[in-house]
């Protein structure tokens, strides 16, 4: 039986960042903004689909800083099942974050915008 404890996605991202660096040894590659977007998207989907998200104003709660349109959703007078679902689905920094390279995205808390290579 295995007594380890399961890897959090940001050990996951820290190993695979390591693993990655000693195979190419000096040389330093930035990973294409549109990867780390669509990854991105495809984990919180994932996540969406597994159970309900923690509630925006949960997240803020533990130190997340939200975008201004989660803010908005975090704010406004609705069901917390709608403020636990991904508003990010429906922003243009998203489908910017996905399709453009170093798209001009610069709204404070966005994740997409973190993920850009500048």
């Amino acid at each position: 039986m295995n007594d380890e404890k399961p890897e959090t996605l940001d050990t996951l991202f820290e190993n695979l960042a390591e693993i990655s660096e000693k195979q190419r040894g000096s040389e330093l590659t930035r990973v294409p903004s549109v990867l780390k977007s669509r990854l991105f998207s495809a984990l919180v989907r994932q996540q969406e689909q597994a159970a309900p998200l923690m509630p925006l104003d949960e997240c803020r709660q533990h130190g997340a800083d939200l975008c201004v349109f989660e803010q908005i959703v975090a704010i406004s007078p609705v069901g917390e099942n709608l403020k636990s679902k991904n508003p990010c689905e429906i922003c243009h920094a998203r489908l910017l974050g996905e399709n453009v390279e170093n798209a001009p995205i610069y709204w404070p808390g966005c994740p997409y915008v973190k993920f850009q290579n500048r």
